[in-house]
């Protein structure tokens, strides 16, 4: 079906944000003088770790969510995740009176499972994967007649997500480049289509994990094609490109990195040390990728999307064990107390 629907628009990004706005807080765009200092460059980080969820897809959630027909909310919702996308979902679904079940892989992160059953959302576990996950959701979805939110072909969920780098480029209109972490890709998406309007002289670059590199690869060959999914960073994790979001960064990415597993790790280090922030593995690869291009970059103004901080005590201990033994008590302590219990304020 998303086959049919227009690329989502710029006026669709405005009228998303006033549908979002009574529900969520503006998230801060702040600089830290440690992450300058590493970077030779000016580095404005957006706080996406700072949403209700932890995540940046929670914007995409409340404008999708709010726009359904009260028969569709009625039957319920169902969704596809690794943890962030249904979060969003279920935290949209509890606000608008609708039922959400998730489905999600065997392996999937236990805090962000805990976080949508809180939600009150049903959690549903099915294979070793996303993308089996995915299918099995499909399968449910035709036989109860349930309403399916893609995670990437749906044209409000890119409208909503795009409403982050709207707030960037108002705090921040002189960003010279903007590092946005792809999974399925909606977030890099929606930063080209509000780049291209208010700035269209910044580079939008793309960052997924080489160990589930299959966006990168449909990019870069112009066709959908599967790939390997094998890394730890779940909210880079699919092994399949999504159709709509592929459309939109062909047309309007500037560049697309490929980031190793230990350059995740390290940049989530960076992140605790240098910014006092708690990132997830798909959070912090906006600062690796970032950093893998430090030279190029040198003096100009730079924008990170740290895009959620849900990261599991595993792969926390994962990125620590990674530093000499002497680093890691200290880091732990940053670690436990860097995410506030309510987000601040917008910077003005």
């Amino acid at each position: 079906m998303w086959e049919r629907v227009q690329v989502p628009s710029f006026t669709d990004v405005l009228q998303a944000r006033g549908r979002i706005r009574p529900y969520l807080p503006r998230t801060p765009l702040h600089t830290y003088p440690a992450l300058d200092e590493l970077m030779g460059a000016r580095v404005y980080v957006k706080h996406e770790n700072y949403q209700p969820v932890g995540a940046f897809k929670v914007r995409g959630g409340v404008n999708l969510i709010s726009q359904m027909t009260p028969e569709e909310r009625a039957r319920g919702v169902i969704v596809a995740s690794t943890g962030n996308h249904g979060q969003s979902v279920a935290y949209a679904a509890r606000l608008f009176g609708a039922q959400a079940r998730i489905i999600v892989p065997e392996g999937a992160n236990p805090g962000k499972v805990a976080a949508m059953q809180g939600m009150g959302a049903e959690v549903i576990f099915h294979g070793p994967t996303y993308d089996e996950a995915r299918l099995h959701c499909e399968k449910l979805a035709q036989e109860h007649g349930y309403r399916y939110i893609h995670s990437g072909n749906e044209p409000l969920l890119i409208a909503g997500v795009a409403t982050g780098t709207l707030e960037m480029l108002e705090d921040e209109p002189g960003l010279d480049v903007l590092f946005v972490p792809v999974g399925g890709g909606t977030g890099a998406a929606g930063a080209c289509i509000v780049a291209r309007t208010v700035n269209p002289a910044m580079r939008v670059i793309g960052v997924q994990a080489a160990e589930s590199p299959a966006a990168y690869e449909s990019w870069r060959r112009g066709k959908m094609v599967e790939a390997h999914n094998r890394t730890f960073a779940e909210g880079l994790a699919t092994g399949t490109a999504f159709a709509l979001p592929q459309m939109i960064l062909r047309e309007m990415m500037s560049e697309f990195l490929l980031l190793s597993e230990e350059e995740m790790l390290r940049a989530m280090v960076w992140l605790i040390e240098r910014a006092h922030t708690l990132s997830e593995g798909a959070g912090a690869s906006s600062l690796a990728g970032a950093y893998r291009m430090r030279e190029e970059l040198r003096g100009r103004k730079v924008g990170i999307v740290v895009s959620g901080g849900n990261v599991s005590l595993d792969h926390l201990r994962r990125a620590l064990d990674s530093l000499p033994n002497e680093q890691r008590a200290p880091l732990l302590t940053q670690a436990t107390s860097s995410a506030p219990a309510t987000a601040p304020g917008p910077k003005v």
